[in-house]
């Protein structure tokens, strides 16, 4: 097979229930359902206390991961509806079911940083150099001996570590995970590779102990693969809107909370937006903008209408080069291949954006301080699992509920059940755990 298609890629079958898949008509569609099983689930409802850039809380509301994933999943929706109401007019013959990607787009988008640990991207960081350069590189050896994949710890990736979170079997939970549909899974993985091939770069797709089950997931689909061992397959075509919709979101959501911290001055702002638009567009915007006397509404409208144009520009690129994704020969971001004007204004909204807001003292703080609490809180988790008889490891252990699988027979899977609490919590759950752990507080008596 050389060519993916759209039949065999969209579909409703159920993850772990794949015997009671059937093509009876629903009052909700699969991926609808699949949606709303996110929405109202716990690990989505902890997104609201994690760190996107900014700490949490202050007295400005900034994004933290909830409400950039439910932006992102809206601007995945519009991406999924331009695009299926097109190839639905390309293809009118096709059994696809092209009026679902705007379903299976938002709900992946929901997913995609479900698996992400706290205190923001410095915290995928600190789980993986804890292996790399810490104190974890202590169980390399063993891990290895026993036949696990090393390079799943030193090369942590959140976009991983959803993918797991959403198929996983946790203790006493039914099989499948969250069982969600096939499409929907293969649309979170942006890096649908093993992480022996993601040599430094924190990209890949599965651990170890899900990589059997993705790879099930993706032959199905009829995805391309590409390599056996290690395992790499072409992405799944939707992967590319869920990808555009985050890369829109965060870089214009993050100059928006940047101007309401005073990073940038509002002038900055809506010059760096504004430049998105012709000279023409420009002068109407203006003309707009002069009619509302709130700040933040004339940022929030400039915004709205930057984001516009770029999901317009995306879907766009997604359609003309629609053969390509499904020969697995396109695997670059659609936001890369914008128009020059658009490209070059991202760009630089990019260089200003690291330089001002991703190297400001308040996120660096931050990121200071989570490495210091996941370091501590892998390191005192990991050595209580490696010693399991000793009597201070089983009041540590006694904390970990149960679902995760700390008296696991491998080194590998008990490094990944502490991964799993770890990632798991809050920014808030995991500073208080460290405090309680060091000391420094204790319950109130």
């Amino acid at each position: 097979m050389d060519k993916m298609n759209w039949e065999q890629l969209i579909s409703s079958k159920r993850f772990g229930m794949e015997d009671y898949h059937d093509e009876r008509t629903h009052n909700r569609t699969d991926f609808q359902r699949d949606y709303d099983r996110l929405i109202f689930s716990s690990p989505f409802r902890r997104l609201q206390n994690k760190t996107q850039v900014f700490p949490l809380p202050g007295s400005v509301f900034v994004h933290n991961r909830l409400t950039h994933s439910l932006e992102v999943s809206c601007v995945g929706r519009s991406l999924g509806y331009l695009v299926g109401k097109s190839l639905r007019e390309k293809y009118p013959d096709s059994n696809a079911s092209f009026d679902s990607i705007e379903s299976i787009v938002s709900a992946a988008c929901l997913a995609h940083d479900l698996g992400n640990p706290p205190f923001g991207h410095s915290g995928e960081r600190a789980i993986s150099t804890f292996f790399s350069e810490g104190e974890g590189g202590l169980l390399q050896d063993k891990i290895v001996v026993e036949g696990g994949r090393w390079s799943d710890l030193t090369n942590f990736e959140g976009n991983a570590n959803s993918i797991r979170l959403l198929m996983h079997k946790f203790q006493g939970r039914r099989k499948g995970g969250f069982a969600m549909t096939y499409s929907t899974l293969a649309s979170i993985v942006k890096y649908p590779y093993s992480s022996e091939k993601a040599a430094k770069k924190n990209k890949f797709g599965f651990f170890q102990s899900e990589e059997d089950d993705f790879a099930r997931v993706a032959d199905d689909l009829g995805m391309l693969k590409v390599g056996e061992n290690p395992l790499e397959y072409r992405r799944h075509p939707l992967v590319f809107l869920v990808e555009a919709a985050d890369d829109i979101c965060y870089q214009i959501m993050d100059l928006e909370d940047a101007h309401k911290l005073n990073i940038f001055s509002t002038e900055e702002t809506i010059e760096l937006l504004i430049a998105f638009f012709s000279k023409e567009r420009q002068e109407r915007i203006r003309q707009v903008m002069a009619k509302v006397e709130d700040v933040n509404e004339k940022i929030a409208y400039l915004r709205s209408t930057v984001i516009g144009l770029l999901v317009t520009e995306c879907a766009n690129i997604f359609l003309a080069h629609e053969g390509e994704i499904l020969k697995g020969e396109f695997q670059s971001a659609l936001i890369k291949h914008v128009s020059e004007e658009v490209r070059d204004c991202y760009e630089k909204c990019a260089q200003i954006s690291f330089r001002k807001i991703y190297r400001s003292k308040d996120v660096l703080d931050v990121e200071i301080a989570g490495y210091r609490i996941i370091s501590f809180l892998l390191k005192t988790l990991l050595e209580a699992t490696e010693n399991s008889d000793h009597e201070y490891s089983k009041i540590l252990l006694n904390r970990i509920p149960e679902q995760y699988e700390i008296g696991a027979t491998t080194t590998y899977e008990r490094a990944l059940a502490v991964i799993d609490f770890v990632s798991g919590m809050t920014d808030v759950y995991a500073l208080d755990l460290y405090r309680k752990i060091t000391g420094m507080s204790l319950p109130a008596l």
